[in-house]
């Protein structure tokens, strides 16, 4: 639901024969073969031919004015290689002679996901925490304000208007993505999974990695869940791809992980690993390939509450609906629909439903852990 940009207008019909960066230069003559030859790139204009003052080079996708008289600070080019060790000798900084900075990077996005900061964390609805006005006007609530040391990032995202959302073809460089729909309904395609289909309250899918989609329309009042691993992420606009793709193949897997699609009016409940409780189990554990387990757990029977601990090491639950009490590190926390909290592996905790309608949104990572009572 997050990341992406709102596409482009159209900014005129007359054609635009090229464009170029220019660039300052203190030394044109000794830039041109470190352009050149070093760098791959080739010369395609130079001028005055007396006292050469100004060039053209262009390469790599890029065309750049090399510029005596240009007034602007030297800038840094980024030259994104696939074994940046085979080229320009290995060097992965260089310095024009005219004071330009190149950097030469892997091609390859790297993802690194932090080691988890473990605390105990309850987030309230009605502590009035701020919504934040983000792309294309929808409203984030950060669920996990320090996000674990950076380990996951998890948001609760309402657009108050429905309607087409002004998204594009995109994908996303993730360990895991999970997008839970909690009020309304939306619209959404993803690469060789059929044409467009609608989520549905309580429905959810996870976007595995690098799986190309699109948000195409929401319902008025539409509220979702939102997890992230790791919190800060690289998403990509892909240009060429048009969805939906002509091919349906839902066993294909994006890292190691299949497209999952839980849809609540199909889904089975059973016992939950907490006595009192059932839970319908998304398939999302067995899509990830045990990478993450998404639940969502409701009360069921009159089974008394029991001190327990887990050894999962992000435990992540969002209150759907109804009201209870949470009691871990020695304080007790009334918990309603809208509240969130992460309790860290080890810690002793007691969850009580107080109302027949509690419902809790449970996301753990790993998807299979054990749980102590007593």
């Amino acid at each position: 639901m997050n990341d992406t940009s709102t596409p482009p207008e159209k900014v005129s019909d007359a054609r635009i024969a090229a464009a170029e960066v220019r660039l300052p230069t203190s030394d044109l003559a000794a830039d041109l073969p470190f352009f050149t030859r070093r760098l791959g790139f080739r010369l395609d204009q130079i001028f005055p031919a007396d006292d050469p003052s100004v060039a053209v080079v262009s390469g790599h996708g890029l065309r750049l004015r090399l510029e005596r008289s240009a007034a602007e600070a030297p800038g840094t080019i980024r030259l994104l290689v696939d074994d940046p060790a085979s080229f320009a000798g290995g060097d992965t900084v260089l310095t024009a002679p005219g004071g330009l900075r190149v950097e030469i990077v892997p091609a390859a996005v790297a993802m690194t996901i932090p080691e988890t900061q473990h605390q105990f964390l309850v987030r309230r609805l009605k502590d009035n925490t701020p919504w934040v006005i983000g792309r294309a006007g929808m409203h984030y609530r950060d669920l996990i304000p320090d996000r674990l040391g950076g380990s996951i990032i998890a948001s609760h995202i309402r657009i108050p208007d429905g309607g087409p959302v002004p998204d594009m073809v995109h994908y996303h460089t993730i360990g895991f993505q999970l997008i839970f729909c909690y009020r309304g309904w939306v619209d959404l395609v993803y690469e060789d999974q059929g044409p467009p289909f609608r989520l549905h309250a309580g429905d959810c899918v996870i976007q595995p990695p690098e799986i190309r989609h699109r948000v195409l329309f929401a319902s008025d009042e539409i509220e979702v869940i939102e997890i992230g691993v790791p919190a800060e992420h690289v998403t990509t606009i892909d240009h060429e791809m048009e969805l939906p793709t002509p091919h349906y193949r839902p066993e294909r897997e994006f890292s190691g992980q299949v497209f999952v699609h839980h849809r609540e009016a199909e889904a089975a409940w059973g016992p939950w690993r907490l006595p009192g409780f059932e839970a319908r189990d998304t398939g999302i554990g067995a899509g990830t390939r045990g990478v993450a387990g998404v639940k969502v757990a409701r009360r069921a029977g009159e089974a008394a509450p029991v001190v327990a601990t887990h050894d999962c090491d992000i435990f992540f639950a969002f209150v759907m609906d109804g009201t209870g009490t949470l009691e871990a590190d020695g304080t007790a926390h009334a918990i309603e629909a809208g509240d969130a909290f992460v309790v860290p592996p080890g810690m002793p905790s007691k969850l009580t439903p107080t109302s027949d309608d509690f419902q809790l949104l449970e996301v753990a990572l790993p998807a299979e852990f054990r749980t102590e009572i007593g």
